[in-house]
């Protein structure tokens, strides 16, 4: 049953109540924990749990070691590898996010290593959604984790504790997943008691065991993860199958003694009007506590209606199942997934093979796929559903066994129809730009016209998007483009650029774009260019002029989709990347990149008492890119438009007739660097004139500065950009003085280096 202050114990250890989220009550747990470590990768919604101990961590609250992975990949081979040593490690994801890291989690339970994942529930695209359903929690299914479901901010805090003592249990010795709805739960705050000193819940959780290999034992040298025949797999297997099962009766003990500290009952099942119930519905989470009223209004009516919700999944808990439904003539599992062609969900055909097992049992089951990509749940809804189960009583015959809830049918006459008229070659070939090789040299030169000129010709962009005011892409990405003639596909992968510019059904886009994840971007286009170069040697395809194939990177997919960009560089494809640095992974809330700079506060790198901002400098990925002896690498910004044009006419050049190119344009992000919203072409020139973001352009390995501050005499002190942004005025306070020497003694190094590559053609 659902517990109500009535009747919630008195207990000796003190509470305190609060009004909070999800995120900010598996940030609590974690923290009054006191993990050793947490590798992290940034995913909307669970991204605020990393960002919530980071603010912690400024202020002293924990001493848990916040590792920013490469990518959520990354991030599981972060946690891995730090609990092969005994450590007790910790993390939140969401979504693609989790499948991204999913190779990992079997590697984690199939060789016996505890930790606790929090699984903020989430949309997996495509299309992309990135609010909360459960088609990410059902692949971790057959992962080998143990998986708990909180349907509360006060379940998330409870079970985040429970979690870590039966992730540890001798009986156990498996990583746990806590598993909660992304938005419904992570982000509504609601009404919670936790412990008001964290040595309750680190008596509660004991102390780390010991006597299990490790991977730091010098006394003891191990082998971790030694392949194996398959005789030798299938012990393993059962072993961790038996693991599994037996985390059955540890979450009982555990639950039994986490009531005796907090008055709070977490049965395997959650159970509401089921003493006598006839009809029921089966929900996961959030969902659960809507029925619960529904149920009320039901049983005023004289309807026996009841609400089954399991507070743990993985191990399915069949015979409880069997035991709360043995009088219950239907029950509608609502499900926030599908299993595509399945006939069912995931849930819907274990409840039925429960079922199955008891030969008297004649619960009627019918499936519903409800509430997906966060489509919301309300007692309407509810009512709906214990409706179907009332008609599938009295009439079978009438109601569908399997059916999706809230799906809409099409109307030929509703079908979208453009807004903005394609663009084709014809509007993007100006004819006055002029790119021609030197015979000589092979490098290239270029003419373009006054800018005044390039005006006539049409944005790629229409206006009507929803990025931020003062927000740097789409100036700095159609400046660019001013300089490409013709016809271009486009890709964005997820990001800003992506997500304010194609919200379905419309579109600002006025040639073709295509999406795909951070995480392959750059392959995804690259198999695009071939295809089409395939097709037009078959005569499959008849177009005279070749496409411009450009890949839009930025809000840190340089870091998550470095690998993917690497691999097209080094197959040197027919195409350009082009990344638009906001220096922060803005599109899920400002949280620190490799790009962002030493020193920079973000939503991850907090400036507190005990942390003043970025720990460590940022990457240079137009020398990385350089590194792969691709044709053409640059760099530019809007704030200085000839030398960006000239670049991107160059770049079309190499990307049509060489291979490809990379480059790199600095934009401003008024939002999250604290900064005016006029102030952008302020702010990016101080950048440049500062060094810290030098134009410059290596074409066919040799490196040409295109524009120098100190020949002209312009140099800046990095001080005065620093000074326009809110992100960095702490770095002009004298308590930081050591931190901003390291950062002008960096950019000063990495410039120094740049001029003696500019001077010495060879380097």
């Amino acid at each position: 049953m659902a517990m109500t202050e009535e009747n919630v114990k008195k207990v000796s250890n003190e509470q305190v109540e609060t009004f909070e989220s999800g995120n900010e009550m598996a940030a609590m747990a974690a923290a009054q924990i006191n993990y050793h470590l947490m590798g992290y990768f940034p995913i909307t919604p669970s991204t605020e749990v990393a960002q919530y101990l980071d603010m912690m961590a400024s202020k002293g609250m924990h001493d848990i070691e916040l590792i920013a992975a490469d990518g959520e990949h990354g991030s599981a081979g972060i946690c891995f590898g730090a609990a092969t040593t005994g450590a007790r490690v910790f993390n939140a994801t969401s979504a693609n996010g989790f499948l991204y890291m999913i190779e990992q989690l079997p590697v984690q339970s199939g060789l016996r290593f505890p930790m606790v994942l929090n699984l903020v529930t989430r949309a997996v695209s495509g299309p992309l959604d990135i609010r909360g359903d459960h088609s990410d929690l059902y692949y971790g299914l057959n992962t080998g984790w143990v998986i708990l479901t909180a349907r509360t901010p006060q379940a998330v805090y409870d079970m985040n504790i429970m979690a870590l003592k039966i992730a540890e249990n001798s009986e156990v010795r498996l990583p746990v997943i806590v598993a909660y709805d992304g938005f419904f739960t992570s982000h509504q705050k609601r009404r919670v008691n936790m412990f008001k000193e964290r040595e309750t819940v680190q008596s509660f959780v004991g102390e780390a065991p010991k006597g299990y290999p490790v991977s730091i034992d010098k006394d003891n040298p191990v082998t971790i993860g030694a392949h194996m025949d398959g005789n030798d797999l299938t012990n393993n297997h059962f072993q961790q199958s038996e693991a599994l099962y037996k985390a059955y009766d540890v979450y009982k003990e555990v639950a039994a003694e986490y009531e005796q500290i907090s008055g709070r009952s977490y049965d395997i099942l959650d159970t509401y009007g089921m003493e006598d119930a006839e009809v029921a519905l089966f929900l996961l989470n959030s969902a659960a506590e809507t029925a619960k009223d529904v149920v009320d209004k039901l049983r005023a009516k004289g309807v026996k209606a009841g609400v089954v919700s399991p507070n743990i999944i993985r191990p399915f808990p069949a015979d409880d199942i069997r035991e709360v439904f043995k009088n219950v003539k239907t029950v509608l599992i609502g499900e926030r997934a599908d299993s595509y062609g399945g006939n069912g969900a995931n849930l819907s055909h274990e409840l039925k093979s429960a079922l199955q097992e008891d030969l008297d049992n004649q619960t009627k089951v019918i499936s519903r796929v409800f509430g997906m990509g966060g489509k919301d749940f309300y007692s309407d809804d509810a009512e709906a559903f214990f409706q179907m189960a009332i008609d599938a009583t009295e009439d079978p015959s009438t109601v569908k066994n399997f059916d999706y809830y809230g799906h809409t049918p099409g109307n030929k006459e509703l079908e979208l129809q453009p807004v903005i008229e394609p663009m084709t070659v014809e509007s993007y070939n100006s004819g006055l730009i002029n790119v021609k090789q030197d015979e000589e040299t092979n490098k290239l030169k270029v003419r373009i016209p006054p800018l005044r000129q390039l005006t006539s010709k049409p944005k790629r962009f229409a206006s009507g998007h929803g990025a931020c005011p003062g927000c740097g892409i789409f100036p700095g990405l159609e400046l660019f483009f001013k300089g490409i003639e013709g016809d271009a596909v486009i890709l964005f992968h997820t990001g800003c650029g992506y997500v304010v510019t194609s919200a379905y059904p419309h579109s600002s886009h006025k040639q073709t774009m295509i999406h795909n994840l951070f995480q392959s971007g750059p392959a995804t286009l690259s198999g695009t260019v071939e295809a089409f170069f395939e097709m037009k040697e078959r005569g499959e395809v008849d177009i005279d002029d070749d496409f411009t194939f450009v890949m839009i990177t930025g809000d840190g997919g340089m870091d998550i989709g470095m690998g993917s960009a690497i691999g097209t560089a080094l197959r040197n494809h027919k195409m350009i990347i082009l990344e638009y640095d906001n220096e922060g992974y803005m599109n899920t809330g400002s949280q620190m990149s490799y790009s962002t700079p030493i020193g920079h506060m973000t939503s991850t790198t907090g400036v507190g008492k005990k942390q003043q901002g970025k720990a460590f400098h940022h990457k240079d990925t137009a020398q990385i890119m350089a590194s792969t002896n691709i044709p053409y690498v640059f760099t530019g910004t809007e704030a200085y438009p000839q030398d960006l044009i000239k670049k991107a006419a160059k770049a079309q050049w190499y990307a049509q007739n060489e291979g490809l190119v990379y480059g790199k344009i600095l934009i401003t992000c008024p939002l999250n660097w604290k900064s005016n919203d006029r102030d952008g072409e302020k702010i990016m020139k101080a950048a440049v004139e500062s060094c810290f973001f030098p134009l410059y352009e290596i074409e066919q390995g040799e490196t040409n500065i295109t524009y120098d501050p100190e020949a002209k005499n312009k140099r800046v002190e990095l001080s005065e950009w620093l000074g326009y942004m809110g992100k960095t005025k702490h770095l002009l306070k004298e308590e930081n003085k050591a931190i901003y020497d390291d950062f002008v003694n960096e950019v000063d190094r990495r410039w120094n280096k740049l001029k003696v590559k500019h001077e010495t053609p060879m380097i």
